[in-house]
């Protein structure tokens, strides 16, 4: 699998959107959580915590927001470990600026919004038993 790449692509023309991605992790666990069929891409495919970044939003308030709303876990419970990026990809309509997160957590239960329909605390070496998205093996080798 290709690694990311921390150069912005050649081609100003196209929009920059910026999004961040979060894994938790809980007692060496990584959360990943099953996409809905309610959201806009890769439904039923096992992601970590993503979200768009707000125009006047630093990475790191991002992932707390988005971690926030999609598990409801609270920030006092989190603790960061590592961030890496920002990383850059292209796809024909535009080009996205990713910024990683790795939080232990202190809680294990969490509560999911609309979505994700399940989730699951998994070994790393266990990714290759779901299907996910195309970054999420990469962003667990570069965080842990």
């Amino acid at each position: 699998m290709e690694m990311p790449s921390n150069t912005p692509p050649a081609n100003p023309a196209k929009p920059l959107t910026k999004v961040i991605s979060s894994f938790l992790v809980h007692q060496g666990k990584f959360l990943i959580l099953k996409r809905s069929m309610l959201v806009g891409s890769f439904q039923g495919y096992w992601s970590c915590i993503s979200g768009y970044r707000e125009e006047d939003e630093q990475p790191l308030e991002t992932a707390l927001r988005e971690i926030s709303e999609e598990t409801h876990l609270t920030r006092t419970s989190l603790t960061l470990l590592k961030s890496a990026g920002p990383y850059y990809s292209e796809i024909p309509a535009v080009i996205f600026e990713s910024h990683w997160f790795l939080f232990e957590s202190e809680d294990k239960d969490i509560s999911l919004d609309w979505e994700h329909d399940e989730f699951k605390w998994i070994k790393p070496a266990e990714i290759g038993k779901f299907k996910t998205v195309p970054w999420l093996e990469n962003m667990i080798k570069i965080l842990s």
